[in-house]
């Protein structure tokens, strides 16, 4: 018995010690194949200047644009000049809302001259008609704006001064928590009898850029033109209703919605070698507000998403699964790209292992943001350490992204890219987000990571 007890545990021990060094071995082919595709990116990458000529040559992306069908026909054409298996279109119908020519606002005081005031109108909101001139309100909660008399608020322009909390590391918590006021304030307002909502813009910064955004009617109310101050001419402004409440503001917009117009996503794939049932989406939206070119929100998540399927073919590695990167129009206001994609992906059966979206700038990278069941956070989290010597080995359950969160119910896991917040939004949705913002080795070395964590995942699937 004991002779055929220790045979046992040497024949145990041989085989955990096989399984030991094949780990090893597997764990090191991973590495240096992640080497190959960073040295790739860092050395022949081509999303800046993919990124160059998006934001240069065509520009801002609103949806319904020339400018949005300018960029459908780019991506096509580049992602077809990749050589990958397969190049399609995906129509679908979006919002076609212009801002019309440029917007005033100025603060009328009492007494004295008046006070020109940098601002914007809200995604979808409604023009005034020629000039609107009321007196002003301010409120930093709704409790605040519920407690307010009928007679302080009808007629006037309700003022949602709530800034977002510096105390959040990730910005984009603070980012959330103050964005109710611009999506809902013009409802609430109108809900009052105001003739309007000025909205601070959403930004850590003080400075003088707007920031637009989208913003939501309720058609059992009237619909109030909303407008979005710069962080400095909110702060003018309260102070100057410390001092005079009876100023009232002047603003003038000339913004309407058209009819939906036909756009499309833009897909490219290179099939599984082992599994093509098997689809890890990436992407990035292509459409971009109309300030400016629309170069981290979000032609940096477009490039990178692109530049996952030259990484790959650059490198060699032909992906078990089946790798897909869409370019998905009007994240911005109405997401129906993001649904359009994952109503054809359920219409066609198609299983998806993950997606994968970049859509909070071309940051430095930090690692990823996972929505998925525990068990799977923790089996992609086995693969923080092959990305940490990147600085990209921070995964974490959180938030993913817009565009695919309709692939929720679809998708083993959703899976955000995620880089260093702290510079996004002073300059988000503003004229300030142009090429110049953009550093070439954080995109590539973005694109790299994104790379790398797909390539795993082809590998082993989940």
């Amino acid at each position: 018995m004991r002779s055929i007890f220790r045979r046992s545990l040497l024949v145990s021990g041989l085989g955990f010690l096989t399984l030991t060094a094949h780990a090893q071995t597997t764990a090191k082919t991973d590495s240096v194949n992640i080497r190959k595709i960073y040295d790739e990116a860092l050395l022949h990458g081509q999303s800046y200047e993919n990124l160059r000529y998006l934001t240069g040559r065509i520009g801002g992306r609103l949806s319904g644009s020339p400018q949005a069908q300018l960029a459908v026909d780019w991506g096509k054409v580049t992602m077809e000049k990749l050589g990958l298996d397969r190049v399609y279109l995906q129509e679908v119908m979006v919002p076609h809302w212009v801002r019309g020519a440029k917007e005033k606002g100025e603060i009328k005081p009492a007494k004295g001259k008046g006070i020109s005031m940098n601002i914007c109108a809200l995604g979808g909101s409604v023009g005034t008609g020629g000039k609107l001139r009321a007196g002003v309100v301010e409120v930093k909660t709704w409790a605040e704006l519920a407690a307010l008399p009928a007679d302080k608020v009808k007629g006037k322009f309700v003022f949602f001064n709530r800034p977002m909390n510096p105390v959040h590391i990730e910005t984009g918590k603070a980012y959330g928590e103050a964005g109710d006021q611009r999506r809902n304030g013009a409802v609430e307002a109108a809900r009052r009898g105001a003739a309007g909502a000025l909205v601070r813009s959403l930004s850590l910064a003080h400075d003088d850029f707007p920031h637009t955004g989208a913003m939501r009617y309720d058609e059992a109310v009237t619909k109030v033109p909303a407008a979005a101050l710069s962080t400095n001419g909110a702060d003018e402004l309260s102070q100057l209703l410390k001092a005079d409440p009876g100023l009232t503001f002047e603003l003038e917009m000339s913004c309407e919605t058209l009819p939906e117009v036909k756009s499309y996503n833009v897909v490219g794939e290179i099939k599984g070698s082992k599994y093509p049932g098997e689809i890890i989406a990436v992407g990035g939206h292509l459409d971009s507000w109309d300030l400016a070119q629309g170069a981290h929100d979000d032609g940096t998540g477009c490039v990178q998403s692109m530049e996952v399927l030259r990484l790959l073919r650059a490198t060699g590695l032909k992906p078990e699964r089946t790798v897909r990167a869409v370019l998905f129009m009007n994240e911005e206001n109405g997401v129906r790209g993001g649904t359009r994609y994952a109503e054809l992906a359920r219409a066609a059966n198609e299983k998806h292992l993950a997606a994968m979206e970049s859509d909070g700038g071309g940051f430095t990278p930090r690692g990823f943001n996972i929505e998925a069941p525990a068990a799977t956070v923790q089996r992609i989290q086995q693969w923080q350490p092959l990305l940490r010597p990147y600085f990209s080995g921070l995964f974490s359950a959180g938030h993913a992204g817009t565009d695919i969160g309709p692939l929720k119910d679809q998708a083993n896991a959703l899976i955000g890219y995620d880089c260093d917040s702290q510079r996004y939004f002073d300059i988000h949705h503003t004229a300030a987000d142009t090429f110049d913002k953009v550093n070439r080795r954080e995109l590539e070395l973005g694109g790299a990571s994104m790379a790398s964590l797909i390539y795993l995942l082809s590998k082993y699937g989940l």
